[in-house]
This record gives C-alpha cells, sequence and structure tokens, in this order.
C-alpha cells in the first residue's frame, strides 16, 4: 500500500516562498507519477502540477506557472513543490498524490492521497 506524508507547509506573507515535500512508500516510486493538488475553504479540489515517472515532463496549471515548480528525486522517493512569489489566492490545503505509471490533471484519476499540509498567505 502507497503512503503519502506532505510536509513544508506554513504561513507566509506576499511574495515570499515555500518548498512543500511529500515523502512516498510502499511501492516503486519509479512507477507512479506524481501530482500536487489544492484545497480551498468551500472550493472544490484543484490541479496544481504534476510530474512524470522521470521528472522530465511537467504540467502547471495557468494560475501557478512560472512561480510554482514540481520536481522529484527517485532516489529519495520524494517529490517537492517548490512555490515562489506567493499570492493570498494560493492559501489552502495542498495534497500529493500518486497515479500508477501516466501523469494526469484529474484528481479523479489517483490512486493515493497523503493527508495534506495548509499553506496560508497572508497580504
Amino acid at each position: 500500500q502507497v503512503q503519502l506524508v506532505e510536509s513544508g507547509g506554513g504561513l507566509v506573507q506576499t511574495g515570499g516562498s515555500l518548498r512543500l515535500s511529500c515523502a512516498f512508500s510502499g511501492r516503486a516510486f519509479i512507477n507512479y507519477a506524481m501530482g500536487w493538488f489544492r484545497q480551498a475553504p468551500e472550493k472544490e479540489r484543484e490541479f496544481v502540477a504534476t510530474s512524470d515517472r522521470s521528472g522530465g515532463t511537467t504540467v502547471y496549471a495557468d494560475s501557478v506557472k512560472g512561480r510554482f515548480t514540481i520536481s522529484r528525486v527517485n532516489a529519495k522517493n520524494t517529490v517537492y513543490l517548490q512555490m515562489n512569489s506567493l499570492k493570498p489566492e494560493d492559501t489552502a490545503v495542498y495534497y500529493c498524490a500518486a497515479r500508477f505509471l501516466v501523469y494526469s490533471d484529474d484528481p479523479g484519476s489517483y490512486n493515493y492521497w497523503g493527508q495534506g499540509t495548509q499553506v496560508a498567505v497572508s497580504s
């Protein structure tokens, strides 16, 4: 069974940066595409970024393109989300998710989810 544990959330001022980490365990990490999603209060969960199994292909939501970077270190079974130039509208619980073989921006297609980490951006 895959387990995902996020860390790195917190409170930051507008324009600041945070790096989220997600530790993967339980199966072969190399077999899983990874994604980051977020959910703000009273809103649906939305796609943020996804990476293929090698990290060579990444896709971003338009709202974060140019500010956020997804990366993975397969030797460490870890995926990261570097978030720069943060805005108050980035405030949400951020979740990492794992999908067998193929990356996707559809949260419904992901097999495994972490517990989430809170990111709050003050104005």
